[in-house]
């Protein structure tokens, strides 16, 4: 997958692993989009970039989905890349009182569905480039849940599997499908769950990168390398050892 001269949709742009996918691809000769719910978190974002484009989109309202897409066709034609990295994560442990439910259904539609649901919209603009790429973002806990993250854990294996299945129905067409998995990140995002202790998002965005130029679908960043050889070896081992640090 080429890495320069793109145009790029980054859902979840103007924070965290968003914006440093996007300050990275657009210092290097592409036009990046970036959508978040936020417009003072969007325009703080541009205001520290070059060639980025800020829209106020929520992935999770159908409304603001539909309106997305229709701007993409008319001013954005030659859209080739779509990085999914919006979402929603809340800490709580599955037990009374938790209201678990209401959630896990926030956490579900936000990481999964939505991602369908735009990806699904914009096929047939990335049918129409010589090149074309989705990037899901999942995460470590998709291989072995965080029993503190449980509805955010769970929707990212569904991301994880809905992934795969994409990348195979895919794979006789001109796109091509990646899933960017990364550790405990230091982030906003991460923070109530020791973010601090994380890797710098800005060498998760440096992965993608990476894993562009030499066509790596699923990239496991960091330690979420050693994590998956872990669970491939022993599952119950490797939900101990991401779960001592929860």
């Amino acid at each position: 997958m080429k890495t320069v001269n793109n145009t790029v949709l980054i859902t979840g742009g103007g924070a965290g692993i968003g914006f440093e996918t996007a300050k990275l691809l657009s210092e290097n000769g592409n036009q990046v989009i970036i959508t978040g719910r936020n417009a003072d978190t969007l325009n703080k974002a541009v205001a520290q970039l070059k060639n980025v484009t800020a829209i106020v989109s929520d992935v999770s309202k159908e409304e603001d989905v539909l309106a997305l897409v229709e701007t993409l066709k008319k001013d954005f034609p030659a859209l080739n890349i779509v990085i999914n990295n919006a979402a929603a994560a809340q800490v709580y442990k599955l037990e009374a009182g938790a209201d678990a439910f209401s959630k896990a259904a926030n956490e579900m539609h936000t990481n999964y569905l939505s991602v369908i649901r735009l990806n699904e919209l914009l096929l047939p603009l990335l049918s129409q480039q010589t090149e074309a790429a989705i990037v899901n973002v999942s995460s470590i806990v998709a291989i072995t849940p965080g029993h503190r993250l449980p509805g955010y854990a769970a929707s990212k294996a569904a991301l994880h599997s809905y992934t795969q299945t994409l990348r195979f129905t895919l794979s006789d067409t001109n796109i091509k499908v990646f899933e960017l998995m990364p550790p405990l990140v230091n982030t906003e995002f991460s923070k109530e769950i020791g973010g601090e202790n994380g890797m710098p998002a800005a060498g998760v965005a440096s992965a993608l990168i990476d894993a562009f130029a030499t066509d790596n679908y699923e990239i496991h960043v960091g330690n979420t390398a050693d994590f998956y050889k872990l669970f491939l070896s022993s599952p119950a081992d490797a939900y101990a050892a991401l779960n001592q640090r929860n």
